[in-house]
């Protein structure tokens, strides 16, 4: 080992990830519209045809000329940060990252052929050193899923939706699509939080800075239980206005709100799934050319129909409520018919109502998803 590489040792010992395939910590909605957008054919070659009309030339030329960029001579411990978690999660490719003059706490991963990294003054200054591990992770995570380029894509969009405001049409087509690349943006952020974990391997770094980025540099006012104790009381919510009044108000977001995110993550620190990677059991990169959309998309599926069985939230209870009672339902018509006709006909009686209740079942997967 050579010295220059011991200067660049992590302050502690942190398992690598030889091969990790971003699948492994991609929150299942994300994943699922990640690996359908991966299979489509020529998915690949329209968006470099609109690299032309994207101004990611631009971008770059911006941030060399107004930004620092960071290296061994500028910002080298934001330097070593971003070699460690590129090492941890195994990107072979380190992405160039700015410092940007900005008093608000950000960072963003953009760029269509190679993604670049940009954090700001505000954040730098807001968190200590573990706590800034994770967020360098995070948007290493983002690059590792191939995230950047549509970030890069919402960015341009979301600026040509104001410049075509005044057409009442054209603004409501644009305003659908990036309603929706929001929706996707916000579940890219729970994978992305999820990386930082892995890369910097400090749950309470990680939900400190959280809570930084939601009350500031106030830690001694802050408590962690305290913290995510808002998340259940927001997902418990009131009653259905409330509900209505969440839907609005995360519309217009491209993060999710902290406190969930702070409570998504500690559930996830909590998996198997998450102890399963750290004991080196995850999905490699040279297995994503097998990856099944069809076993993706049943995965979130199900992933959504639990969120609506579990959640607090009282339009999701009231969602589940319908499912479950549709389902109940099919079973009281099959039950009856049964009684009804009786004898021979017992055997068809019992066929139909196993593909009611299915139905049912059908439904609520569907309503969850």
């Amino acid at each position: 080992m050579t010295e220059n590489h011991q200067e660049n040792v992590p302050s502690r010992q942190r398992r690598r990830f030889p091969g990790i395939s971003s699948r492994a910590y991609e929150h299942p909605a994300d994943r699922s519209a990640l690996v359908a957008l991966r299979k489509l054919t020529g998915f690949d070659t329209v968006f470099k045809a609109l690299s032309g009309l994207l101004p990611e030339r631009s971008l770059r030329l911006l941030f060399l000329s107004d930004s620092v960029r960071v290296s061994d001579a500028q910002f080298s411990h934001l330097n070593d940060m971003l070699r460690d978690a590129c090492y941890i999660l195994d990107l072979e490719k380190v992405p160039p990252m700015y410092v940007t003059q900005d008093p608000k706490p950000n960072a963003m991963c953009i760029g269509l052929d190679e993604p670049i990294i940009v954090v700001t003054t505000g954040l730098v200054e807001l968190l200590d050193e573990e706590e800034m591990r994770a967020v360098v992770g995070h948007e290493v995570g983002h690059a590792l899923s191939g995230h950047a380029v549509y970030r890069t894509i919402l960015l341009f969009l979301t600026s040509l939706a104001v410049k075509i405001a005044w057409i009442p049409l054209g603004n409501v087509a644009m305003l659908a699509i990036v309603t929706a690349l929001r929706e996707w943006f916000r579940k890219s952020e729970l994978s992305a939080d999820r990386a930082g974990l892995l890369a910097g391997q400090d749950l309470q770094a990680s939900m400190r800075g959280l809570m930084k980025i939601a009350g500031g540099n106030h830690l001694h006012e802050m408590n962690v239980d305290a913290f995510l104790a808002q998340a259940d009381e927001y997902e418990k919510g009131g009653d259905l206005r409330d509900s209505v009044l969440k839907i609005l108000n995360v519309l217009p977001r491209t993060h999710p709100f902290t406190t969930v995110r702070a409570a998504e993550l500690k559930k996830w620190s909590e998996s198997r799934d998450y102890q399963r990677i750290m004991d080196g059991h995850y999905p490699r990169r040279t297995e994503d050319k097998d990856t099944s959309v069809t076993d993706s998309f049943r995965e979130s599926a199900g992933h959504y129909a639990e969120s609506v069985r579990t959640s607090k939230d009282p339009l999701m209870k009231l969602v589940g409520d319908i499912a479950g009672g549709a389902g109940d339902l099919a079973g009281d018509l099959g039950g009856k018919l049964r009684s009804r006709f009786g004898g021979g006909s017992g055997g068809s009686g019992a066929d139909a109502e196993g593909q009611d209740g299915d139905a049912g079942k059908g439904d609520a997967g569907g309503t969850g998803g």
